[in-house]
């Protein structure tokens, strides 16, 4: 029995209330950092920063934010797209009009401004719940894309609608290649994860869950649902808020609103549901299969075409790679409605009797 935790005895609260309190979790926690912040920078291409691991560090980060309000607070949302290109174009103006301004005092306040935009919209939530709630968030997302497309104050009067950045540097340190923006994006997302962590745990994690499975239980007993779910808003905004910051000047550097369309919203859903809702940990499983799987399709598909003689067009290997993909969400929704989360969490559970019958 590898995974078990007899003889494992807590003296005090703190060890008993700690997020990881099996000692196998935590030496895991650890050689997954030591992997991420020592050998995958030593070992790893350009091709596998640019592409891949970038974009799931940021994906992951937006997908904590939709997985506070969507999975533990249970309002839905399909304005994650607005509150991306809010931090972002925030960020953007902060960091081009005040000249010498820092680069996380830019996200951070790239951050915040996306938190008033989300309580903004989230006000209706105090009146509708469920699909309509859906809707009125759909809405952030049209007011958004009008408002970048449209005020030419917020891309700084550029003809094309497109801006960029350069130059960007963190305490003196350039972020000028592919390593340097990895390291900087998984700081980041270590500090706000284990943030995100501590407070779902908390009494404002436990309140946001109480509304999410009876939100008239939760005002009987005392709980006040106007504090709690614009908490949710402010929360979940800030952090995905500061993902699209770090989407438009770590990964794209140059961009247009058309890169914060209502796509992104539903893709940042779809992490959720599929990695598992109310679950942190969930929300990297989700990122992780959004990521990963259309780029293992791209090659997987022509080199099995090519085994038996067939070619595909780079159009075919499109589509099929969507259909593909679709069908694997459903069938992943068929066999685990509760997303990947929840398989992780019976495979600990079973490894804890390995190698006895269960």
């Amino acid at each position: 029995m590898l995974y078990r935790e007899n003889g494992q005895f807590k003296t005090s609260y703190r060890a008993d209330q700690q997020i990881f309190p099996i000692a196998q979790d935590r030496i895991a926690l650890y050689a997954l950092l030591a992997i991420a912040f020592v050998a995958l920078p030593a070992v790893a291409s350009d091709y596998w920063f640019t592409n891949i691991l970038i974009p799931f560090l940021i994906f992951s980060l937006a997908a904590i934010g939709v997985n506070i309000l969507v999975g533990y607070c249970g309002q839905i949302s399909l304005g994650s797209g607005a509150f991306m290109a809010v931090g972002a174009y925030a960020a953007y103006n902060f960091f081009v009009r005040v000249e010498g301004l820092p680069l996380i005092l830019a996200l951070v306040l790239g951050g915040l401004c996306a938190m008033v935009f989300g309580i903004l919209f989230g006000l209706p939530s105090l009146r509708v719940k469920g699909l309509y709630l859906a809707v009125a968030t759909l809405a952030a997302q049209f007011f958004a894309d009008w408002m970048f497309l449209r005020v030419q104050w917020f891309t700084n009067y550029s003809p094309s609608g497109s801006v960029s950045v350069s130059n960007l540097q963190v305490f003196g340190f350039a972020l000028d290649s592919p390593v340097s923006k990895y390291l900087f994006c998984l700081t980041l997302l270590a500090v706000i994860a284990l943030m995100a962590k501590n407070l779902v745990r908390g009494a404002v994690g436990r309140e946001w869950m109480a509304i999410r499975d009876m939100d008239v239980a939760a005002a009987v007993i005392g709980i006040r649902p106007m504090f709690a779910k614009l908490s949710a808003f402010a929360v979940s905004s800030f952090i995905i808020g500061m993902s699209g910051a770090l989407w438009a000047f770590i990964y794209l550097g140059a961009w247009e609103p058309a890169a914060f369309s209502v796509d992104q919203s539903f893709r940042l859903l779809f992490m959720v549901i599929i990695g598992g809702m109310g679950s942190i940990v969930g929300s990297f499983f989700g990122a992780g299969f959004i990521v990963l799987l259309p780029i293992f399709l791209s090659q997987f598909l022509p080199a099995l075409a090519s085994l038996f003689g067939i070619q595909i067009s780079t159009a075919g290997v499109s589509h099929a790679e969507l259909m593909i993909f679709g069908g694997l969400i459903v069938w992943f929704l068929i066999v685990e409605p509760h997303g990947l989360a929840k398989l992780w969490s019976i495979g600990k559970q079973k490894l804890r009797l390995w190698p006895f019958p269960h």
